[in-house]
């Protein structure tokens, strides 16, 4: 069984089905691990942090699908398991391979993603993916990252975007109607954010494929060696 990692509510949604675990982060990153572990005690036997992120190098475009090789964290690194992460750029041709930097809050500045993809040479940033693979360490458990790109390196988000997260992964419309009311010049930015995050939900919802049972057990005799 996997346990899929999501920051959204709607990324839960998107990757539903019986046979999958969701555990949705929200904005409470730091209650993350502690969820995580508490679903892991089910049974799970696989980590897999997937939902949308933003873009820290200009060569991705909303909607590119990523394959993490490795997840940076500061002065940590978590390595994804070789053989199933090969298993989904396999499964999803279209999908980059590249090192995804995992951060407490959204990068959300041009200014700011610039430096992150400077400083760890990452190409992609979420908030889930460093908490999911730190818990899948310390359990001995297989790591996969899959993600869509909803924001690129050359855009800044938006403030009201910055406060639409609530701490159960929805939307929390008063906080963004509060955001707008104060600043309303934000108005134009905030409808190309959800735009392009429609766009990437479209592709989010095309990855699906990866979790049918066929390709979920693919290669779980191999994998089950690092969890014996």
């Amino acid at each position: 069984m996997i346990l899929a990692v999501t920051g959204l509510e709607r990324e839960a949604r998107v990757i539903s089905r019986p046979d999958i675990v969701t555990v949705v982060g929200g904005s409470h990153s730091h209650t993350l691990a502690q969820r995580i572990r508490a679903a892991l005690d089910g049974g799970a036997r696989r980590v897999l942090s997937i939902g949308i992120c933003g873009a820290l190098c200009p060569t991705l475009e909303v909607g590119d699908c990523v394959v993490a090789t490795e997840v940076v964290s500061g002065s940590e690194r978590f390595a994804t398991h070789p053989h199933w992460t090969k298993e989904l750029l396999g499964s999803l041709p279209h999908a980059r391979p590249v090192v995804i930097a995992g951060s407490d809050k959204i990068v959300a500045h041009r200014w700011e993603k610039d430096r992150v993809h400077r400083e760890t040479k990452a190409s992609a940033a979420d908030m889930e993916s460093h908490i999911a693979g730190q818990v899948a360490r310390e359990r001995g458990l297989p790591f996969a990252v899959v993600r869509v790109v909803s924001d690129s390196a050359r855009q800044s988000l938006p403030p009201a975007a910055l406060t639409a997260m609530s701490g159960s992964g929805q939307v929390d419309v008063k906080a963004v109607l509060r955001s707008i009311l104060a600043q309303p010049g934000q108005l134009p930015a905030l409808v190309r954010t959800a735009w392009e995050s429609e766009k990437a939900f479209r592709a989010l919802f095309g990855c699906r494929h990866i979790l049918s049972p066929g390709l979920a057990l693919a290669d779980l005799g191999e994998l089950s060696l690092d969890v014996s």
